[in-house]
């Protein structure tokens, strides 16, 4: 009889019992999928008395993870506690240096200590396989690593926190302020402990950073993503923008350019009609785009039991069928040090500003966007009061130096009252 695939389960929140769950319900499956037998011999987690609303009968508990990293008995470490450093990266460093494969759901860790994670694995002859950390049950890592492998990535762009993604169309749909919104999907239980690493965009840059060191044989480079969260955008932007035809989305954009590598996760206006323009709730999406394919776009649920453990339980088949891959689709120590690019290629923006309503603020607003090369080709002002007057400005494509310029020069005129919001138009 061919010998089982056993493995060892360290975190069983969410998606550690799922994937307990498939293993327990899909036996038969699995083994008819990969020839051999899967099961779990041992597992990990703080609480041995949690009701998980599956059974852990016949596994051996072990309160340290690293102990059950190290297991004779387990030959492929699954690592569900999350963290990018402590117990998971301990555990996961001790089971590829006793000749584990290692399967994660942690983008935080593989974004800050990829690089060294997988030159241990290879060095080991082992594999780490993520694709549970990016955009949940959507196979991404594995579109990029093999569907796409004979193309030139040109671009990589998605949504992928379906919790930004759940305010932002909240707040069109309901009319109902940011502040509201958030406390709602808080209540909700959608937002991290720290809800930063959602609404401040970290969350999504993370698999960012992962996605583009795949599609540009780049070590991951997470410290270089430029991140802007949700918390500026106001309901007066989602209407605005409606009214423009656009929505807006945190989105995360990859792409390389003759200066380097341009990595991006900041709120967008989008098409409403393209896909991502019609992306709502929690759902994700990711676009990637080849010289031979054209564009491919893969939606679907960024989170939770099933989707995420259904991502983990695919990585763990291709271990089982035998098949191994390097961890970010080229050997780790040929991965190149990429030059980091501020965003460089042009496109609109949108501003919205609150100006002093005194004869000649506007022309001093359009004056400065003149000296910084940037041209206006609509403008709004959405409501009047005797001592502001709000403006909408659409700009021709221009370049975000340029932009920057500008936005630092408004603090002179004297007529700006607060900071104002900027926001890229991208083309989709």
């Amino acid at each position: 009889m061919t010998q089982p695939l056993r493995l060892g389960i360290a975190g069983l929140g969410t998606v550690g019992a799922g994937v307990v769950k498939i293993v327990r319900q899909k036996a038969d499956l699995l083994a008819a999928r990969t020839g051999r037998p899967v099961k779990i011999t041992a597992v990990s987690a703080r609480s041995r008395d949690k009701d998980r609303g599956v059974p852990l009968t016949g596994y051996d508990w072990e309160d340290d993870p690293v102990k059950l990293a190290i297991r004779d008995d387990v030959d492929v470490f699954i690592e569900l506690m999350g963290g990018s450093d402590g117990p998971a990266k301990a555990a996961t460093e001790a089971a590829l240096a006793a000749g584990k494969d290692v399967v994660t759901a942690n983008k935080a860790m593989l974004a800050l200590h990829g690089q060294s994670m997988a030159e241990l694995a290879e060095d080991a002859g082992r594999v780490i396989r993520f694709e549970a950390a990016v955009a949940g049950g959507i196979p991404v890592v594995k579109a990029l690593t093999e569907g796409l492998a004979g193309n030139t990535i040109t671009r990589v762009m998605g949504v992928m926190n379906g919790t930004c993604n759940y305010i932002l169309t909240r707040m069109e749909s309901s009319g109902f302020p940011y502040d509201q919104v958030f406390e709602e999907a808080n209540q909700l239980g959608y937002l991290e402990a720290d809800p930063n690493l959602d609404v401040g965009g970290i969350d999504a840059g993370h698999k960012l950073s992962l996605l583009a060191s795949i599609a540009y044989g780049t070590q991951v480079d997470f410290e270089n993503v430029e991140l802007e969260g949700i918390q500026r955008l106001s309901i007066e932007d989602i209407r605005t923008a409606a009214d423009m035809g656009y929505r807006i989305k945190l989105l995360g954009v990859a792409q390389m350019t003759g200066r380097g590598l341009e990595q991006r996760m900041s709120p967008c206006l989008v098409p409403a009609d393209s896909p991502l323009g019609q992306l709502q709730g929690g759902t994700n999406m990711v676009v990637l785009e080849g010289d031979e394919v054209g564009q491919i776009v893969l939606r679907g649920a960024g989170a939770g039991a099933g989707p995420t453990a259904s991502a983990v339980m695919s990585d763990v088949i291709e271990i089982a069928r035998g098949t191994r891959l390097t961890t970010f689709g080229q050997p780790a120590r040929g991965l190149k040090q990429a030059q980091p690019a501020r965003t460089v290629t042009p496109a609109p923006y949108y501003l919205r500003m609150l100006l002093s309503d005194k004869p000649g603020a506007m022309g001093k607003i359009a004056s400065v966007l003149g000296e910084a090369g940037i041209s206006i080709d609509r403008m709004r002002q959405t409501r009047h009061d005797s001592t502001s007057a709000p403006v909408v400005i659409v700009t021709h494509k221009t370049s975000r130096d340029s932009l920057d310029t500008a936005l630092e020069a408004f603090s002179n005129t004297g007529v700006l009252l607060g900071a104002p919001v900027a926001i890229r138009i991208e083309e989709v």
